[in-house]
């Protein structure tokens, strides 16, 4: 029907982007946003933000993107009209089929993880070999390496605060004292234990940089590696190992289990071995 038409301007992404900076979001998540509501301003080309218009975009952008980025990007323009407050405006996401498998090509495997700790060890490069068994042995994100700190390691547990929540995750001890003989080389003596030899805390950028550079060596395809699929292989180990989603979610940081859910895709093989031994065939 008749609705009132909206334009979108500098000054209202400027006061979002601080709204979700209040918010606590993530500073990729703010980028990220921003990048799409710029997408969306491009479209619009100084035309009205109208219903139509939105339909509009959505279609040019389901033309050219993949279902999973569609709706990120509609997330974030539904997220800016709900702070707006232009409610007669919204878009509805694109139904996802429940994905059942995951892809073998993404699936980092724990033999391949361990071919990856050994060729940084053997290339010398031990805070790497550290920073990937870090990872991989508590399940934490990327950008919570930075609460893996010489209190932490002494008292055998880290506590992260990240997206407005603190969960307390505990050390492995084997983890805790390679952590701490590293520590004491490089002579941190608070705070952060992986940093720059300048002694900067390290950055997203530079960690994902580092694991991607021992991938030829390892013989691991690049693909594969990157600190979040650490994260997978963790919670497929857990999950392996107590059978405890609840418990897998809380050391996650998961707020829903359904993102836990999405965690622990088995590869169709792995389904295929179940089939097997259910021995339904004569």
């Amino acid at each position: 029907a008749n609705m009132p038409q909206y334009t979108i301007d500098e000054e209202q992404l400027t006061s979002y982007a601080a709204h979700l900076q209040e918010q606590e979001r993530a500073p990729q998540t703010i980028q990220k946003y921003i990048h799409d509501l710029n997408a969306l301003q491009r479209y619009l080309a100084g035309k009205p933000l109208t219903m139509a218009a939105l339909i509009g975009w959505n279609e040019h952008i389901t033309s050219i993107y993949a279902i999973a980025t569609v709706n990120s990007m509609l997330a974030a323009v539904n997220s800016f009209l709900a702070y707006m407050g232009w409610p007669d405006c919204h878009i509805k996401a694109l139904r996802l089929q429940r994905q059942v498998f995951r892809d073998p090509a993404k699936e980092l495997t724990r033999e391949e993880y361990t071919r990856l700790v050994c060729a940084a060890e053997t290339a010398g490069r031990t805070r790497l070999a550290l920073l990937l068994e870090t990872i991989c042995a508590t399940g934490i994100r990327v950008s919570e390496v930075k609460y893996i700190t010489v209190e932490a390691v002494k008292a055998g547990r880290a506590e992260i605060s990240l997206k407005g929540k603190v969960r307390v995750i505990l050390l492995p001890a084997k983890l805790c004292r390679k952590l701490q003989k590293y520590a004491k080389k490089q002579n941190p003596a608070s705070g952060a234990v992986f940093r720059t030899r300048s002694g900067r805390e390290l950055s997203r950028k530079q960690i994902w940089a580092e694991m991607k550079s021992i991938c030829k060596k390892a013989g691991v395809a690049a693909s594969k590696v990157f600190p979040h699929n650490l994260r997978h292989l963790f919670a497929r180990c857990f999950y392996r190992a107590s059978r405890d989603i609840i418990k897998l979610a809380d050391v996650l940081g998961h707020s829903s289990v359904e993102t836990t859910r999405i965690y622990l895709l088995s590869t169709g093989t792995e389904h295929q071995r179940h089939l097997e031994r259910l021995r339904l065939i004569r």
